[in-house]
C-alpha cells in the first residue's frame, strides 16, 4: 500500500533502488517471520491469492508477496536507473526467473557475490554459508550506465617516474606479443647502440614504423642506461577515473555482516539485537556509487534498520551530493523504535562509549500511510483528501507523477501530453452544498483555470450535452466509477 501511495509522487524518478527483502529461509522467529506466515502475510495473501494460497508451498507464497512489489518498484526507477536485491541460495534463482519476467531477461546486468563472512561455521550441516548474492536489473540495459568505482591509492602503486617525464608517472609493460606476427619480427636498436630481437617464439607489438614514432615520442623506455629490453609506458594521466566493478566483492572492500552488526550497535542496542544479518554501510555506498549521481534519489522498500538512508546521508556528507533517499517499513515498532532513531541520531550526532560521535546533517521527512483511497466497494473514503485523490487521478491516467502538488485551492492539476486534467471534488470551488461546485455545469466551466487543448475533468456528475463537450474539447469521467484504481 506505501508503494501505491507513494507511485504518483515518485514514478520514473528514483535512479537507484536497494532491497534487502526477506529470504524465506524458514526462520519464524526473526522478526520479520521469514517464512511468510506471519497474519500480516496470511492476509494478504487471502486478499489476492484467494483460498488458493492457503495450499501454495512456503516459496510461492515468497514469489507471490515478491511479485507485485518488484512490478511496483519497476514504476518508480527512472528509464536509467536500476535495482539491487540482496538474496541467498534459497531463492536466488527463483528471483532471478521473477525478475526476468518483470524487467525483461534483456535488462539484467549481473550477480554480485558478496563475502558476507570470514568465519568458518564448524557446525554447518553441509557447507559454511559464507557469500550472499545481489541482483541487478536494470530498466532499460541501454540506457543503463554504471558508474566507474573510486581508484584507491594502492591501485596507484607501480607508477613511478625514473626518466622524470612531465607527463607524470607511469608504469610500464612489455612491448612483445606472445602470439608472434612474422612481420614484426626484426632487429631494434637500443638508444646505447645494441640490437636486439624479441624474446623467442614472440614479436614486437608494433610494426617498424609505429616503434620509430613511439620512440620519439618518449613512450618507450630503455633504462636509465639505454641499454636495457624496451618497455612501453602507460601513464596514469590516461588511465581511465577510476576502476570497473568486478562481480566478486570481498568483505575487505565493502564490509560483512558483522561489521554492520557493529555499526547498528553503535547507534543502537536494540537494533543491533533484533538485526541477525544487517547491511554494512560500505555495502550500499558501493551500491549508489555503481548506479547513482549526487543528486539523484535512492529507495528502499526494505528499509529494516535503516541502513540505505544512513549512507545516503553519510555520502552527503563526505562529497557534499544532495542524494534523497525514500525508505518504507511495514512493520510500524520497527520503524518507530530502529529505523527513525537510527535516522535521527545519524543526523544530529550520538555517543558511543563516551565518546561523542558528530552528526551528518541533512534531514527526512517521516510519514505514516493513511486509510486507502477507495473502500472494498471502491467508493471514495470518507476522509479523502483532495490533494491525494489529485495525485492518484493524475497518475493513472498519465502514468507520470503529478507536476506539482496541489494545495487544494484549484482544481487544475496540471498538463501531459497537451491535455490538461481537471478535479471536480469536495467542493473545490468553494461550494460546500452536497453536489455543488462537483457537477459540471456552464458555470462551473466558465470559472475553471483555461487551458486551450484537450481537457480531461473528473466530477460526480456533468450537465453539459455531449455537442458542447465536443466543441469544448472535453472528456468528462464520472467519480468514483471512471478512476483507475492501481
Amino acid at each position: 500500500m506505501a508503494l501505491k501511495a507513494l507511485l504518483p509522487y515518485y514514478a520514473g524518478q528514483v535512479k537507484c533502488i536497494y532491497i534487502d527483502p526477506p529470504y524465506n529461509t524458514g526462520n519464524e522467529n526473526w522478526i520479520y517471520n521469514d517464512s511468510v506466515n506471519s497474519p500480516e502475510m496470511r492476509k494478504w495473501l487471502g486478499k489476492v491469492v484467494g483460498k488458493e494460497g492457503e495450499d501454495l508451498t512456503r516459496s510461492d507464497k515468497w514469489l507471490c508477496m515478491m511479485y507485485p512489489r518488484l512490478s511496483l518498484l519497476k514504476d518508480f526507477l527512472r528509464e536509467d536507473g536500476a535495482i539491487f536485491i540482496s538474496i541467498d541460495d534459497d531463492e536466488g534463482h527463483y528471483l532471478k526467473a521473477l525478475g526476468d519476467e518483470i524487467f525483461g531477461r534483456d535488462n539484467f546486468i549481473n550477480t554480485i557475490i558478496w563475502h558476507k563472512k570470514h568465519t568458518r561455521s564448524n557446525d554447518a550441516r553441509y557447507l559454511s554459508d559464507n557469500h550472499d548474492f545481489i541482483l541487478i536489473f536494470a530498466k532499460n540495459k541501454l540506457q543503463w550506465k554504471r558508474n566507474l568505482l573510486p581508484r584507491p591509492d594502492k591501485s596507484e602503486k607501480g607508477y613511478t617516474n625514473p626518466d622524470n617525464d612531465p607527463r607524470g608517472v607511469w608504469a610500464s609493460g612489455p612491448c612483445h606479443a606472445k602470439t608472434p606476427n612474422a612481420k614484426d619480427i626484426y632487429p631494434l636498436q637500443t638508444p646505447s647502440g645494441r640490437a636486439i630481437m624479441p624474446p623467442t617464439g614472440t614479436s614486437w607489438r608494433f610494426s617498424k614504423e609505429n616503434f620509430q614514432k613511439l620512440i620519439a615520442d618518449n613512450r618507450i623506455y630503455f633504462g636509465k642506461s639505454g641499454n636495457n629490453v624496451p618497455r612501453y609506458k602507460r601513464f596514469i594521466s590516461e588511465v581511465q577515473d577510476g576502476l570497473v566493478p568486478t562481480t566478486i566483492w570481498f568483505r575487505d572492500e565493502v564490509g560483512d555482516n558483522q561489521e554492520a552488526k557493529q555499526e547498528l550497535k553503535q547507534i543502537t542496542e536494540e537494533g543491533a539485537s533484533i538485526f541477525n544479518t544487517p547491511k554494512p554501510t560500505r555495502l550500499i555506498e558501493r551500491i549508489i556509487l555503481l548506479s547513482g549521481g549526487k543528486d539523484d534519489i535512492v529507495m528502499d522498500s526494505f528499509a529494516g534498520s535503516g541502513t540505505t538512508g544512513h549512507t545516503v546521508l553519510n555520502m552527503n556528507k563526505k562529497d557534499g551530493g544532495n542524494r534523497r533517499f525514500i525508505l518504507i517499513e511495514m512493520e510500524a515498532d520497527i520503524c518507530n523504535k530502529i529505523t527513525y532513531n537510527r535516522l535521527k541520531s545519524a543526523i544530529n550526532g550520538y555517543t558511543y562509549n563516551q565518546n561523542k560521535v558528530e552528526g551528518l546533517g541533512g534531514g527526512f521527512r517521516y510519514c505514516r500511510l493513511e486509510k486507502p483511497l477507495f473502500d472494498e466497494t471502491g467508493k471514495i473514503g470518507e476522509t479523502v483528501k483532495f490533494a491525494d485523490l489529485a495525485a492518484h487521478v493524475f497518475f493513472t491516467e498519465t502514468g507520470g507523477p503529478i507536476p506539482k502538488r496541489t494545495n487544494g485551492a484549484s482544481p487544475f492539476l496540471g498538463t501531459a501530453k497537451g491535455t490538461g486534467y481537471y478535479l471536480l471534488f469536495n467542493g473545490i470551488l468553494g461550494d460546500k452544498t452536497p453536489d455543488g461546485g462537483n457537477v459540471l455545469t456552464g458555470k462551473v466551466l466558465a470559472n475553471l483555470p483555461k487551458h486551450n487543448g484537450p481537457k480531461v475533468i473528473f466530477g460526480e456528475g456533468c450537465r453539459l450535452g455531449d455537442a458542447r463537450l465536443r466543441r469544448e474539447k472535453i472528456i468528462f469521467k464520472q467519480l468514483p466509477y471512471e478512476i483507475k484504481v492501481s
